[in-house]
Formats: C-alpha cells, structure tokens, sequence
C-alpha cells in the first residue's frame, strides 16, 4: 500500500505531539480506516500474574509513550505507516476474574481479525495472553516458532494449581501442538531458577535458550545468526516480555530480574527479524504503577515500532522492493 492510500499517524508539524487521538503513535483507529494490514490491539489484563500487579493498565501506558514516534525508521530506511495500513483496534475487553473466560474472549477476538487477514500487534496484559494469541495463530498457520524475549523460561506447569498463568503459557502451547518443537527459543533468560530441572523440562518442550550473558560474550550479530538458524523457514511468532531488559530500562515491570538486555541491544535484535515469515507478536508486562518518567512505557512503544518496521520491510519485499542492506537487518 502507497503513502497515498494509506491513513498514517498525525502530522506533527501541524498537530502537537501531546495533542490528538490516544491512539498508539496517533495511529487512525479501525472505525476509521475499515481495514488494516496491522491491528494494533490492547488486551487490558492481568490476572495471572505472580508477583506484582498492575499490567492491565499497560496498553493505555504504552499508547502514550508512544506519542513521540515519527513515520519513517531510519534503521531500516522504511515508512512503517505508509507501506501498510497499520491501525488501532482498541482493547478486547476480558473478565478480570475468571481467567479460563478470559482466555477464551482473547482466542475468539483473535481469530476474528486473523480471518480478516489482518496480523495483531498486542499490547498486553500479562503474558498469560500469548496462549490464546498463539492458539488463533496456529488455528490459521498451523504450529509456528516462537521466538520468546523474557527474563523467565515461561515454561513452568502450574502455580498453585492454576494451569493458566503468566508463567505457564509456552507449557501450554507447546502441550497443544501449537508450537514446531525444532524451531522455538527463549532469548534473553537470565537470574534464578527452582531447580535445573527447569532447563532440563524446558529444553524437552523444544526450545533452546540464548541468555542475556550470551550478548556480552558474543555480541548481537552472532546472537541475531543463531536466532535465525534456528527460526529457519516457516511462520514465526515474537513474544516480547519487557522483562528482557534489565530494570535500568524497563523498571515498570511484574517481575524483575537484574543483569537483562539494553533497549539497544533489543531493538537490534528486532531489526534482525527481518525476512523472516513473523505471522504476529505481543509485547507484555509493562506495570505503570512502577515506571518512573515513562522508561518502561517509552521502551516498549519502541519495541512495537520495530517490530511494525520489520513487518513493513516484508511486505515491501513481497510486492518486490529490495530489502534493507544486510548492515541494516544485521547489525
């Protein structure tokens, strides 16, 4: 889709960026445009987490950080908003009590607009939406990778008997089928475990794992190769827990965990993913209540920028525009 048929975000020069739609990036919302390539969509809850509350309100936390971001991506030398019609959907409202209704809400809403041919980008929540955005995935693409950017294996079976939790949901996944055990990864573990049983049980459900350490000793182009040969070819799904950062850049946050990724180093990362088949994304976990001077929220607009960005260079490429130069999508 041209500049000239696609509705993008708000012209800054004559609207002031702290002026216009709450919207991500002021962003035209679906009413408006009918249709998108892209939905941006909030899902407001935050029910299975473990430790601290709060990520419910992250979608309308992330959409005002957002409000700076500008419509072309230097990076990867693309206009993210005008290549595709990108749109905001709003929130799926979801009942904060019961997480088994919840989780069936998100699916079905899900499905909804994958059968419109329309990718979601989802603000969340806590992490325990992916399983239903992961189930709506696999329903139309059949098992897909998973690439997983997380402080924490999110691979645990139960939490006080819960099936259904901000830590449980690649178990699950991985438990329905929805996952291709030869292609899935956890990128950026890091801190403490129960036991090293963990890893073993982990590694079982088919992923490997690149902790945080690894972009110290090997840097971020080596960790960008080893992330793509193991995506390989075939749909791909990105989760991004903003908890892969290390709290000095996303201190608004249910669970941190010292020692994680710079926002650098993650949105290399992403840039990275370029080429490759991504058929959606979330990004979860950001807790407003504990993010001073917007630090978490400003991240994660960021991180929903790039991934936008490398959804925008594919489908540049699949209507035969070159790619961005290999120093672009590998730094």
């Amino acid at each position: 889709m041209s500049s000239q048929q696609s509705l993008g975000s708000i012209d800054a020069s004559r609207v002031p960026r702290y002026c216009g739609p709450a919207t991500f990036a002021r962003l035209p919302g679906i009413d408006e445009v009918g249709r998108a390539d892209v939905a941006i969509v909030g899902v407001p809850f935050d029910t299975g987490v473990s430790y601290r509350p709060g990520a419910r309100f992250g979608p309308g936390h992330v959409r005002a950080a957002s409000k700076l971001l500008r419509p072309y991506n230097p990076a990867l030398d693309v206009h993210p908003f005008a290549v595709h019609q990108v749109a905001d959907a709003g929130d799926i409202a979801v009942n904060p009590f019961d997480i088994d209704e919840a989780v069936a809400t998100i699916e079905s809403e899900a499905r909804g607009w994958l059968a419109k041919g329309t990718r979601l980008l989802t603000i969340g929540g806590d992490h325990t939406i992916a399983l239903p955005l992961l189930r709506a995935v696999a329903a139309q693409h059949g098992p897909v990778a998973v690439v997983h950017f997380d402080a924490h294996l999110d691979t645990w079976d139960t939490y006080f008997g819960a099936r259904f939790t901000h830590g449980t949901p690649f178990r699950r996944a991985a438990e329905e089928g929805l996952l291709d055990p030869r292609r899935c990864l956890h990128v950026g573990v890091r801190g403490p475990l129960y036991s090293s049983d963990d890893l073993r049980s982990d590694e079982c459900l088919g992923f490997q794992v690149v902790h945080a350490d690894d972009y110290q000793y090997e840097g971020v182009v080596q960790v960008v190769e080893r992330i793509r040969r193991r995506l390989g070819t075939g749909p791909v799904y990105v989760s991004v827990d903003i908890d892969v950062l290390d709290p000095a850049f996303a201190p608004g946050t249910g669970t941190p965990e010292s020692g994680g990724l710079s926002s650098r180093e993650l949105l290399a990362t992403l840039r990275g993913l370029v080429g490759l088949d991504i058929v959606g994304a979330d990004i979860v976990e950001v807790s407003p209540a504990y993010d001073h001077a917007e630090i978490t929220g400003i991240a994660a607009a960021h991180t929903a920028y790039e991934l936008l960005s490398v959804l925008a260079c594919n489908r540049a490429a699949a209507a035969g525009h070159a790619l961005p130069r290999a120093e672009k999508v590998r730094p």
